[in-house]
């Protein structure tokens, strides 16, 4: 049977009022009672008369959609491995076979010998529609190897053990898990953190080997709902770091990693607004802190008095210090400036000595990579830029030089020269420079289609890096660019600060202000815009198709959290109580409540025109709930006046990230450019 019409949901008047205020949610009842289990006939009824309705809508596209799958697996390297990197007796790299969705984690002793397949993710992930290794942990001693896996999407992840020597897998099982895993106590224990019913870290365990988990002890215990728990290894592997924090708190103690059930020592007693995490050489702590300047300074303390802290590295308004990390005989600072990944060396005998390690392009992204051992003389670094493929670096202290390792091969080829990367600043409608990264084919001319890119949120920077994918929308004269609007942390802290709470709306009408901006320059015309985004990303895409609907010729918006007024007025979801420092907390605060509501993308759809929609959604995410994007569509179906397309993709089988597997989820990617060429009628 054809399909000639999409399913609309049925309306059950629900009404809840707070403040005094009355909100009307006639969808709620898609919001199953027993959650997280999704078991109501009419509510899975409904998400698979949605599915049917996406598959129908696209189905006349299945050609375009298998065209564009071919290209971006034309450009994956098949068969393809890391670069070995040493760490104790070993070098351990990762392989993908030809065809294979997962990876193997091979290693081999350094003294010579022969290739030791220790995890076989392909074999793990047979006769599961989803497959996700979570943490991978190899013993001191080099002999043990804990891994976790989830299967269905759900983020709760089971924790294996396997003696390398025999190649045995123990009895030991741990379910329910949601964190790292850390060795112990001269490899007789393993720590991890359980998620509760909540989906919250709320502690850190100890697991004795080969010992029932009945008797597992309990090391840390947060009481607080809002903040999660994890645990680490300090760079010498000498101490065990518990840190417990929200979004804009945090708390850390240290235990002997020889003796875990000695009493921890707390570094710092938490206070609001103050984030800080530490790492250890010899009786030295280095603290990493926003305590006396919003863009971090790091400073030292003596273990004896953790809690004085003398600084190092000044707070800079020029300079966002990111991170750290420490090495035997220097240590690396990573920070951005003007938006820029910065890395440096720098002494522990000389604070004034200060080597910045020198990059070629005017834009780019790069970082340290994997450097598992204490006393290195050469740092591994990644390096890409939205026209170079992502590089595999090593840096030579001493020397100051950079060595290629890898370079990421693109089997069907790919010619730099073929586009051009530009960083602009477009100024928002308050008079704020905001950054854009553009990349685009030399050839290209006049207004043509684009793609824009958007997140805004949690301090997290969207980097300009390569991505082999994009180059379908490049190749078929599409411009695509990033918009690093307020919300992230681009810019530094205060960029973070000036897109939430209060400021929340400012991320929403930079995006708006970009696209402006890039159309009076040229690069493309209201209606051939088209525009993506995840998870609070896809809040943005709720909050700019409701305030500016012209603009836009397609939208994506992946697992969208777009019912944020309901969501943060329930405590009892997984990850509400910890957000509340991001949104506001609409249950106690009238202002916030009321702030919330005017913005919330749920919450302000109405009767206008909406460009065409493509949504989709994961049954089992515990981030995004399926419930907020199968409302967000009903409603939409309900109220929108016309005729363009709004489709509805729910994953049944896997959570917030779509599909697992390098070659499964290029198929969703497929989809979405499949739907965005089609909707703006761009040459296929």
């Amino acid at each position: 049977m054809t399909l000639t019409t999409p399913p609309v949901a049925k309306k059950v008047p629900h009404v809840e009022t707070h403040h005094g205020i009355a909100i009307a949610d006639d969808y709620a009842w898609l919001r199953d009672p027993g959650y997280p289990e999704v078991k109501d006939a009419e509510v899975l009824a409904h998400l698979q008369a949605e599915n049917a309705w996406f598959e129908a809508r696209m189905a006349p596209q299945q050609g375009l959609i298998d065209t564009l799958f071919k290209e971006m697996r034309a450009r994956i390297k098949e068969a393809d491995k890391s670069v070995p990197q040493k760490d104790g007796d070993y070098l351990y790299w990762i392989e993908f076979e030809e065809g294979a969705e997962y990876k193997k984690w091979w290693r081999r002793p350094v003294a010579g010998g022969p290739d030791q397949l220790i995890l076989d993710e392909v074999a793990l992930a047979e006769g599961h529609e989803y497959f996700r290794l979570g943490a991978l942990s190899v013993s001191q001693d080099g002999t043990l190897l804990a891994w976790s896996v989830d299967d269905n999407g759900s983020e709760r992840f089971t924790v294996r053990i396997k003696n390398l020597v025999t190649g045995k897998v123990l009895p030991d099982e741990i379910p329910g898990t949601l964190s790292g895993l850390v060795w112990v106590a001269g490899d007789k224990g393993l720590v991890y953190s359980l998620a509760n019913e909540q989906w919250r870290t709320d502690n850190a365990r100890l697991h004795w080997l080969g010992q029932p988990l009945d008797s597992d002890v309990e090391l840390y215990h947060e009481d607080d709902d809002g903040f999660r728990v994890g645990a680490s290894l300090s760079a010498n592997e000498q101490w065990l770091i518990i840190g417990t924090s929200d979004h804009e708190t945090s708390e850390v103690r240290l235990v002997p990693a020889a003796d875990p059930l000695s009493p921890p020592l707390l570094v710092k007693a938490r206070q609001t607004g103050v984030e800080y995490d530490v790492d250890l050489r010899g009786d030295t702590l280095f603290i990493h802190t926003n305590d006396a300047h919003e863009n971090f300074r790091l400073a030292i303390a003596p273990l004896s008095e953790p809690g004085e802290w003398t600084t190092l590295i000044e707070g800079s308004d020029a300079f966002y210090l990111t991170g750290f990390e420490l090495f035997r005989d220097f240590y690396v600072i990573e920070g951005r400036r003007a938006g820029l990944d910065q890395i440096e060396v720098r002494y522990y005998d000389d604070p004034a000595r200060i080597e910045p390690i020198q990059f070629p392009e005017a834009s780019y992204t790069a970082g340290l990579g994997d450097n598992p051992e204490w006393a290195v003389t050469t740092l591994r670094l990644s390096y890409e830029s939205m026209v170079s493929p992502a590089s595999v670096m090593d840096y030579d202290v001493a020397a100051r030089t950079l060595t290629t390792l890898k370079v990421q091969e693109i089997p069907s080829g790919y010619d730099a020269a073929l586009y051009v990367t530009e960083r602009l600043e477009i100024t928002a409608r308050d008079g704020t420079k905001v950054p854009v990264s553009v990349v685009y084919r030399r050839d290209r001319t006049g207004a043509g289609p684009l793609y824009l890119y958007g997140y805004g949120a949690y301090g997290i920077a969207i980097e300009p890096g390569f991505s082999t994918t994009r180059l379908s929308l490049l190749d078929r004269g599409f411009a695509y660019a990033i918009a690093h609007i307020r919300g992230g942390d681009d810019l530094g802290r205060a960029w973070y600060k000036a897109g939430k709470l209060e400021w929340r709306t400012n991320t929403f009408t930079d995006f708006v202000d970009v696209a402006h901006g890039l159309i009076a320059r040229g690069l493309t015309e209201a209606g051939r815009i088209a525009i993506a985004g995840g998870s609070a990303g896809g809040e943005l895409m709720g909050a700019v198709i409701n305030s500016d609907p012209q603009l836009w010729g397609a939208v994506a918006a992946h697992v969208p959290f777009v019912d944020v007024l309901s969501t943060m007025l329930d405590p009892s979801l997984p990850l509400t109580p910890g957000e509340w420092p991001e949104w506001g907390n609409p249950i106690e605060d009238k202002a916030a409540f009321e702030l919330i509501h005017s913005y919330s993308p749920y919450d302000q759809v109405r009767a206008q025109a909406y460009p065409p929609l493509l949504v989709t959604a994961g049954l089992n995410d515990p981030r995004v709930t399926y419930w907020e994007p199968a409302k967000w569509v009903a409603k939409l179906r309900e109220l929108k006046t016309d005729h363009n397309e709004l489709l509805l993709k729910t994953n049944m089988g896997a959570g917030h990230g779509g599909k697992s597997g390098r070659f499964e989820s290029l198929k969703e990617t497929a989809e979405e450019f499949a739907f965005i060429l089609w909707q703006l009628g761009v040459a296929r």
